[in-house]
């Protein structure tokens, strides 16, 4: 009987040697030392500051600035027994969906535009599209102040064209927080949308309109759907930032409007209530954790169809 024998030395038939298993051991150690810098950096600089918020969120509070230390509810309690914080974060969340549906809106033919046109300067709009993500929002807030005020360019221009005969009021109400936010969020969701289209083949359009669709049908029929991951991404960014922000409700609400970000500000630097003011953090993040979720849900809902 003759016996093969392999290159290695190993005759054929024989069981495999247990040396090939070590290679994938030593990626995974590989791949875990170069994961642990940045999981301490992490820990570092999130979940520790996290953790200390949370304790914080425990201690007794009052608006004379002094913290007792102690594992106390008292907080939460204040916070959820109360109509008028409830309502405030009920309108935190009715500015988050608001300014993300308008985002959506008014981005998504930015968008689509970018992704289809064939012009030479395709990089320039783009960077022009993104451009204001180089300025601080804290300038384009002020700009809009200077475009939405009662002397403003927007009402200066309805009062010379006739249309108006009292200046509108576009800032120190909700009106302009929408306003100025919605274009403060449009980079983003541009970006997003961008990525989003990716998946996107333009012979799918062409197959549609074959087959007798019109415009209208082949958009919502073939490119929404298409599009939806990068509307979901676009949408989840937009609606944190906005429901976190608080430099534009600040000062274009010019101190009339209130939500949950301004809030936590007034509670940690104006009363002096930093247990509340941690609390009222710990909620809008569990309101972050919510629409991640619900994001998720829809991500996989879609990537099963």
């Amino acid at each position: 009987m003759t016996t093969t024998v392999t290159q290695e030395g190993t005759p054929a038939g024989a069981p495999p040697s247990s040396r090939p298993a070590r290679k994938p051991r030593r990626d995974q150690l590989t791949m875990l030392g170069l994961t642990v810098p940045g999981l301490l950096g992490l820990a570092v600089s999130f979940l520790l500051p996290l953790l200390w918020l949370f304790r914080m969120s425990l201690n007794r509070g009052d608006s004379s600035g002094l913290i007792v230390e102690a594992i106390s509810l008292d907080s939460y309690g204040q916070f959820l027994g109360d109509p008028y914080y409830w309502k405030m974060a009920w309108e935190t969340t009715q500015l988050g969906v608001g300014v993300t549906v308008m985002t959506v809106l008014v981005s998504y033919p930015i968008a689509l535009f970018l992704v289809r046109t064939e012009s030479r300067f395709k990089g320039v709009l783009v960077a022009l599209a993104i451009a204001p993500l180089l300025t601080s929002s804290v300038v384009r807030t002020y700009g809009w102040l200077v475009l939405l005020g009662n002397q403003g360019v927007v009402n200066s221009s309805l009062h010379s064209w006739g249309l108006i005969d009292e200046p509108l009021a576009l800032i120190n109400n909700k009106l302009g927080v929408y306003i100025a936010l919605v274009e403060i969020m449009m980079p983003y969701m541009i970006l997003a949308l961008l990525a989003g289209f990716g998946r996107f083949n333009p012979e799918l359009e062409h197959a549609a309109a074959s087959l007798g669709a019109n415009r209208w049908r082949t958009f919502w029929r073939v490119v929404w759907p298409l599009s939806m991951p990068g509307v979901l991404t676009g949408a989840l960014l937009v609606f944190v930032l906005t429901i976190s922000s608080f430099i534009t409700p600040r000062l274009v609400g010019g101190g009339k409007v209130f939500y949950l970000a301004t809030e936590i500000y007034d509670q940690a630097t104006a009363t002096l209530n930093w247990p509340f003011a941690a609390a009222i953090s710990f909620i809008l993040l569990g309101l972050f954790a919510t629409v991640i979720v619900l994001y998720q849900r829809a991500i996989r809902r879609i990537e099963a169809q």
